[in-house]
């Protein structure tokens, strides 16, 4: 089984201790490295094979928002959660402009930690439904401006339809009776016509466009 290469970026030292500890005997997670700053970072991803990133949101030099959209748009493919003691509306609107993949709070336990790590490894998210109902009002005025008119297929429809249900690929693929293979393939191409970065702008996309 391959495990999830994983690098935590915060800059206080006792949570990234706290995280190691709680993932030490899991055999699907790798802590790659970890960093205590945005710049160390960024410079950990140029020379490490990284596929999830735990970061915080407050952070000196650069926060975890600005951290998350410089992933995001340079490394597409890694996914992001988003750990943080702050869940304030403002904070929650930045966690989704950045769109991290997922979002919990420090305060959370063991259990739901790594439910968020195994529902961002298999595709899917990781936010609770008040989050999701924040997407839904992000959104709602920005229907008239989205100039993208790229057609999804039935089929594409339906995936994003249970997407939005926050199911993971093997879930989708359960449900649909098609390979998780067949799954993946869908989402590149979903991705691809939607120009969407990740998951959470396709939720955004869906939303604008009355998909879900």
């Amino acid at each position: 089984m391959n495990k999830t290469n994983i690098l935590i970026v915060d800059d206080h030292q006792l949570f990234i201790d706290g995280i190691k500890l709680v993932l030490r005997n899991n055999a699907k997670y790798k802590i790659v490295n970890c960093a205590t700053s945005g710049k160390n970072a960024l410079d950990i991803l140029e020379n490490e094979e990284i596929d999830l990133v735990i970061l915080d949101i407050k952070m000196p030099e650069m926060s975890g928002t600005k951290l998350a959209e410089i992933i995001k748009e340079k490394y597409p493919d890694i996914k992001i959660l988003v750990v943080t003691s702050y869940h304030d509306s403002e904070i929650v609107s930045k966690i989704i402009d950045c769109e991290a993949d997922g979002y919990i709070l420090k305060n959370s336990g063991k259990k739901q930690l790594v439910l968020a790590l195994e529902r961002i490894s298999e595709g899917g998210l990781f936010y609770s439904q008040t989050v999701i109902s924040s997407i839904l009002n992000n959104v709602s005025d920005n229907n008239k401006t989205d100039k993208r008119k790229e057609k999804l297929s039935a089929r594409e429809i339906e995936i994003v339809k249970l997407i939005g249900q926050e199911y993971t690929t093997q879930n989708i693929s359960t449900r649909l009776n098609i390979s998780p293979l067949t799954v993946e393939t869908h989402r590149k191409n979903i991705l691809k016509k939607t120009h969407c970065k990740s998951v959470v702008g396709l939720i955004k996309y869906a939303i604008q466009k009355n998909l879900i």
